[in-house]
C-alpha cells in the first residue's frame, strides 16, 4: 500500500531550504521516519535505535558522524542526546549549506533541552502528530461515510491505515512496547500496575479538568508524582493539555488546564473498548468525540509549523466554551458536540458567548456530526470531518 502524504512536507521542505538543520518530533509510530525519508530520498539514513549505530554515536561521535556526513536523517536522536553538541560543530564549519541533518526524536524533555544548548538558531522544530482527516480522505475517501464512532475506534496512527490493522490489538502493542516501556523508563516507575492503572484513570477523564488530587488519590500516589507523570507523558506526546484562556475578561476565570490524549484510539484502547459499536455506547463518547476534534484542529496548526494556540474557556459559574482560538487577530469560540442532528440547544453556550462574554463577537462555529453550513447569523457548523476549515473560514 502507498504510504500517506503528510501536510507537514511543504514545511518541512521549505525549512529545509532556510535551516542548516530541521528536527522532526512528535510521538512514536506518527510517520516522522516514513516522512523523512519520502522528503529526503537522497540522504544517508541512520537509526539511533539499533545497539550498534548508538554505541558508535555514543562513544566515538566524530567517527559516526564522519561516516553518515550531511545530507542525512538521523533517526530518534534523544537515544543519544549528547551527540547534538557535536552536530552543531560539524554544521557550523558549513553555515550557508542549508539542510545538512534531518533528526528525528519521540521523546522531548531532554532533547528539547539539549536542543536549546546546541543547536539554537541552527534548528527548525516541527512537530508531527498521527494522522488527520485531511490526510486520511486525501489518501482514501471512502473513509468520508465512517461514523464519529468509527474514527474514533480506529484512531490516526499511519500503521492502522497503511496495513490495515486491527486497532485493539494495534494499540495494545502500542501501550506495551511505547508507553509503557519507554514512559516508564523515563519517569522510573517500579511498579508496572500502578502506572497502567493511572493510564486508564486518565483517560477516564478526558476532555475534563486535570484534578491532580483526585486523580493521586485513585492512583495511590502523590499528586506530585501524578503533576511528574503528566508532564512526561506530555512531553512524550501521549497527552495533550489544553489551557485556559483567561485574558481580556473581567470575569473570575478557571485556571487549570484540561487534559486529552494524542491519539484517540489509544485512549479509545485504554479504556476497554473493542469496538464502534461500544464507542457509541460508552458515557465517555462525547468526551472523546470530543478529543478527536480537539487535535484534528491542533494538528492543522502544527502542519503549518504554528503552536495550536488553542484554549477553552470556562467561568466560576461554569460557563464553558469548548475551544477559543484567535483567526484573523479576532478571537473565535467554537463548540464541538457528538450529535448529529442540528438543534438550537447546541448553540447555548455559543450564544452565551456572544451576549454575556464578547458582544462584538462576530462569528462562531459548531463542529458536529452533521453537515456543514450556516445555522445563525454569526454561527457556522461543520462536519467533524471538516474541522480545521474553523481555522481557515472567512
Amino acid at each position: 500500500m502507498t504510504e500517506i502524504n503528510r501536510e507537514l512536507q511543504t514545511r518541512l521542505e521549505q525549512d529545509a531550504k532556510t535551516f542548516r538543520i530541521v528536527t522532526i518530533l512528535g510521538p512514536r509510530q506518527a510517520g516522522k521516519t516514513t516522512l523523512a525519508k519520502m522528503t529526503f530520498k537522497n540522504h544517508q539514513y541512520v537509526s539511533l535505535e539499533e545497539p550498534e549505530m548508538r554505541e558508535l554515536a555514543t562513544n566515538d561521535p566524530r567517527t559516526f558522524l564522519r561516516r553518515f556526513h550531511p545530507p542525512a536523517i538521523l533517526d530518534e536522536v534523544q537515544r543519544v542526546p549528547d551527540l547534538l553538541s557535536y552536530i552543531q560543530g560539524h554544521v557550523d564549519e558549513k553555515p550557508d549549506e542549508k539542510g545538512q541533518f534531518i533528526l528525528t526524536g519521540s521523546h522531548q524533555p531532554l532533547l528539547r533541552e539539549k536542543i536549546a544548548q546546541s543547536l539554537a538558531g541552527r534548528t527548525s522544530i516541527l512537530i508531527l502528530y498521527p494522522l488527520s482527516f485531511r490526510e486520511v480522505l486525501s489518501h482514501d475517501e471512502s473513509f468520508k461515510e465512517n461514523a464519529a464512532h468509527n474514527w474514533i475506534y480506529r484512531g490516526f496512527m499511519p500503521e492502522i491505515y497503511r496495513a490495515d490493522l486491527n486497532p485493539t490489538r494495534a494499540y495494545q502493542a502500542y501501550a506495551q512496547t511505547y508507553v509503557e516501556r519507554d514512559v516508564r523508563q523515563l519517569i522510573q516507575v517500579k511498579e508496572q500496575l500502578v502506572f497502567e492503572r493511572f493510564l486508564k484513570l486518565l483517560a477516564g477523564r478526558i476532555g475534563q479538568l486535570l484534578n491532580l488530587d483526585s486523580l493521586a488519590n485513585d492512583v495511590g500516589v502523590t499528586a506530585k508524582t501524578i503533576r511528574n507523570w503528566i508532564s512526561v507523558l506530555e512531553a512524550s506526546f501521549i497527552a495533550f493539555r489544553l489551557p485556559p484562556y483567561f485574558k481580556n475578561f473581567g470575569k473570575r476565570l478557571v485556571k487549570t488546564p484540561k487534559i486529552y490524549f494524542t491519539d484517540i484510539g489509544l485512549a479509545t484502547y485504554l479504556l476497554g473498548i473493542e469496538s464502534p459499536e461500544q464507542v457509541d455506547r460508552d458515557p465517555l463518547y462525547g468526551n472523546l468525540f470530543e478529543n478527536m476534534v480537539l487535535m484534528e484542529l491542533v494538528k492543522f496548526r502544527t502542519a503549518q509549523g504554528k503552536n495550536p494556540e488553542l484554549y477553552f474557556y470556562r467561568d466560576s459559574h461554569g460557563n464553558e466554551i469548548d475551544v477559543i482560538t484567535e483567526v484573523m487577530r479576532l478571537l473565535v469560540p467554537i463548540e464541538i458536540k457528538s450529535s448529529a442532528t442540528f438543534q438550537k440547544r447546541l448553540l447555548k453556550t455559543l450564544e452565551f458567548y456572544h451576549t454575556s462574554i464578547d458582544p462584538e463577537c462576530m462569528r462562531s462555529f459548531l463542529i458536529y456530526s452533521g453537515s456543514n453550513g450556516s445555522l445563525t447569523e454569526r454561527t457556522q457548523g461543520f462536519h467533524f470531518t471538516s474541522s480545521s476549515k474553523v481555522l481557515t473560514s472567512d
